[in-house]
């Protein structure tokens, strides 16, 4: 039974994704060899999460000789937003308060970042 399409990009489709984001087009070679080297991938495995990316709406190719030549198209932002909103549904209700909160009851935020988000609100007032 195949598996369905996630509605979000798993590792693997973020880490290629990045790599079409920087370069705007490239090749599956050129993909490889952009990808970080602490977790290499084989050709075969980028040029099957690049097919899927295709098929979810995310990269298109045109061909250019022999090669296929690939670029994405979702943009950096949708994407960002997209999995916001995915995680807002599954954790948060919907929330965007209760996401909010939760980030700032983290302790891991500094008076620099607590200065920021101040100042944020504050615009959007």
């Amino acid at each position: 039974m195949a598996r369905t399409l996630s509605a979000t990009l798993t590792e693997a489709e973020l880490r290629i994704m990045q790599v079409l984001w920087d370069k705007q087009s490239a090749t599956v070679q050129q993909v490889l060899e952009a990808l970080p080297r602490e977790r290499p991938l084989a050709y075969n495995s980028v040029l099957t999460i690049i097919r899927i990316l295709e098929k979810k709406g995310c990269v298109r190719h045109v061909k250019d000789g022999r090669a296929h030549i690939y670029r994405a198209v979702l943009k950096h932002d949708e994407a960002k937003r997209s999995e916001i909103q995915h995680l807002l549904g599954r954790f948060f209700q919907n929330s965007r308060e209760l996401l909010v909160l939760n980030i700032l009851e983290d302790h891991g935020i500094d008076a620099q970042e607590l200065q920021r988000l101040r100042q944020l609100l504050d615009e959007n007032r």
